[in-house]
């Protein structure tokens, strides 16, 4: 009846016309059998199995494997089977009733949740809740009277369930964010303009070229408008000062620009950083997200670099947020900002998928701290990161003489990734785009089941990772 009611979930290992192994399975209503509940309820009238062909859960019965087959992982292997016949079926979870064999010998001293206590630790052994655990089941609860029969189990059982982190509810199906996002970033080169519409002119050539390949994101560097300090003369350049606060002049142009261009060509733009003079009339190196919609977010730089500090006077920002758009969750950290790991671990707390980090230096060996600890902050976050940056040399115009730079996209290190974790690259200091295909679902599956899992593991009971909020007028600083 199983087989004519549920074929699929039933699953058969077969060697040469034996059959040596087989995982029986029904589908369930999850909100029932994720209750306690007894074996007896998945039997109905006349000892037949109850099976909910709308049931929104599978629910494992048993698994058996031959004697003279067994240290062949097979086990494992119908498990895994069932896992893909879940996510293929778009099923919320798979239950499963366990018995506690080994209870019995540990009863008179342990009481059952101190027994799964100790199996979960590995300090008992129980060939059934052992390997449950070994294939990524939790234990949800303790159900008695499951077996009252079971002597062996004391009458007890757990419930254990393994949840389909790809599960959509038909009734969202519409809401979900995007699996696929598609960005481009423009390793842009430096070269001198002769007003402000030449380089509005040459930036709205790459965004349209992104939005031809369809880019859910346009990337620019940090500070790639700065070569607008050659509109002065050489010697205003020397107070540098002085023309920082000039390039800073700009800033409002293209912005509204920019936004103009983010709608126009149906593209999200990451306008790399600018100048922004704030209200406190003190210097921030500010990097602004223009969505496709009209919305215009920003997020500054907060760690200023020396150079940055004693030429320019820029002063660090104080907030750090996640950006949620049409194609994720975004995060942007500006060059310096991305070699320090909080910055990286808050964001991902905040359930980031992309991490942006337009950046601008001048020699490989900055462009080596910057790309490192990108990619340490794709692993250690389980997202992906992409970098970009300036090329080309400027001698006319104060700092700006040469830059180094090979944009990149990274990811997380594991198998359903590229074996060094590099989505694509540029050639090194040649003007180019870099297109890459983000496929979200693979970051939801690693942050579950990788090969490790990076967030899920952390010692919160050892450190914790707080973020505390300036208050400028008062000059105090509070913990929220």
């Amino acid at each position: 009846k199983l087989i004519q009611e549920f074929p699929d979930g039933q699953i058969a290992i077969e060697d040469d016309g034996v059959l040596v192994g087989v995982a029986l399975t029904v589908q369930v209503d999850y909100d029932e059998f994720s209750n306690p509940h007894k074996y007896d309820d998945l039997i109905g009238h006349r000892e037949i199995i109850l099976n909910d062909p709308e049931g929104d859960a599978m629910y494992g019965l048993d698994v058996l494997i031959h004697p003279d087959y067994r240290g062949y992982r097979l086990g494992r292997r119908l498990y895994e089977a069932r896992k893909e016949l879940c996510r293929s079926l778009n099923l919320r979870a798979i239950l499963a009733g366990g018995r506690i064999p080994e209870y019995h010998q540990h009863a008179s001293e342990l009481t059952p949740a101190q027994y799964i206590d100790k199996v979960s630790r590995k300090e008992i052994y129980d060939p059934i809740l052992s390997f449950q655990l070994a294939n990524d089941f939790q234990v949800k609860r303790l159900l008695r009277k499951y077996l009252p029969e079971d002597e062996q189990s004391r009458g007890y059982a757990t419930l254990l369930e393994w949840n389909n982190i790809l599960f959509e509810p038909a009734e969202n199906v519409l809401d979900t964010r995007p699996t696929q996002v598609r960005v481009g970033a423009v390793q842009w080169q430096m070269r001198e303009f002769a007003s402000v519409e030449a380089a509005l002119q040459q930036i709205e050539y790459f965004v349209d070229a992104l939005s031809d390949y369809q880019s859910d994101f346009a990337v620019f560097p940090e500070l790639f408008t700065t070569p607008l300090m050659g509109l002065q003369d050489r010697a205003a350049q020397k107070d540098q000062t002085a023309a920082i606060r000039f390039l800073a002049g700009f800033t409002d142009r293209f912005k509204s620009e920019l936004s103009r261009m983010a709608v126009s060509y149906n593209i999200n733009i990451v306008g790399g950083s600018m100048i922004e003079v704030g209200e406190d009339d003190r210097l921030y190196n500010v990097a602004y997200l223009f969505h496709r919609d009209g919305e215009v977010e920003k997020q500054s730089k907060l760690h200023i670099t020396p150079q940055e500090r004693r030429d320019w006077v820029i002063e660090g920002g104080d907030d750090l947020q996640v950006f949620d758009t049409d194609a994720g969750r975004v995060g942007i950290l500006i060059c310096y900002d991305v070699e320090f790991p909080e910055l990286g671990r808050l964001l991902a707390d905040q359930d980031m998928d992309i991490l942006f980090v337009p950046f601008w230096v001048d020699t490989k060996n900055g462009y080596l701290r910057v790309r490192h600890c990108a990619q340490a902050r794709a692993i250690e976050n389980e997202c992906y990161v992409v970098i970009c940056g300036s090329v080309g040399n400027l001698p006319s115009i104060e700092n700006l003489d040469i830059q180094y730079a090979q944009s990149a996209v990274f990811t997380p290190s594991d198998f359903a990734f590229p074996h060094d974790a590099v989505l694509a690259e540029t050639t090194p200091n040649t003007e180019m785009i870099i297109f890459s295909d983000l496929d979200l679902t693979r970051l939801t599956v690693v942050r579950a089941e990788g090969s490790v899992t990076n967030l899920k593991d952390r010692r919160k009971d050892l450190f914790d990772l707080r973020w505390r909020d300036w208050s400028l007028k008062s000059g105090s600083r509070q913990e929220d």
